[in-house]
């Protein structure tokens, strides 16, 4: 099984987003749509830093 990975794409509109992949290859995450690169690999690291800390808050 390969390890999880972010990858950074473009969409129709020319704007980017990310996609989190798991070791299996399945998208676990998305994020939002974001002007620039380099705020969507800001966006990224504080997938990184907060994600790990964040709690889960179920409204089923």
């Amino acid at each position: 099984m390969a390890d999880p990975k972010f990858k950074i794409r473009k969409s129709s509109n020319g704007e980017y987003y990310f996609n989190l992949y798991a070791g299996n290859g399945q998208v676990i995450a998305t994020g939002e749509t974001y002007t620039s690169k380099q705020s969507c690999k800001d966006g990224i690291e504080s997938v990184k830093t907060n994600a790990p800390i964040a709690d889960i808050e179920d409204l089923t």
